[in-house]
């Protein structure tokens, strides 16, 4: 069975971290890469980070700020944001895929967490 448990979320002024946190049934954390994306209204969803078992991957707009890592004792993985600005605000999703390395495109992913809101004031 499929499971994410997100969390981590919440409301922080601009310069500010967060940590989100993803916890995941121990099927789905062998998946091939996981990765971290994001949703504001009316915007298409887009990539943060990817992980696999070695290597992590990140869009432009959060490279320097933000940190995936995985700690395979506890089927989890972890967003960690620094520096956070207004424009990152958005619900924040983790997901599993299959059959690549990694991925920011969200159409290769298979499996999706319900999201955990992040809000960051000016």
């Amino acid at each position: 069975q499929v499971q994410f448990l997100e969390s981590g979320g919440g409301s922080v002024q601009a310069g500010g971290s967060l940590r989100l946190s993803c916890v995941v049934s121990e099927y789905t954390f062998k998946s091939d890469f996981m990765g971290w994306f994001r949703q504001a209204p009316g915007e298409w969803r887009e990539g943060v980070a990817s992980i696999n078992t070695d290597s992590a991957f990140y869009a432009d707009s959060v490279k320097g700020r933000f940190t995936i890592s995985r700690d395979n004792a506890k089927n989890t993985i972890y967003l960690q944001m620094n520096s956070l600005k207004p424009e990152d605000t958005a619900m924040y999703y983790c997901a599993a895929g299959y059959g690549l390395r990694f991925s920011l495109s969200p159409n290769d992913y298979s499996y999706w967490g319900q999201g955990t809101q992040v809000t960051v004031s000016s």
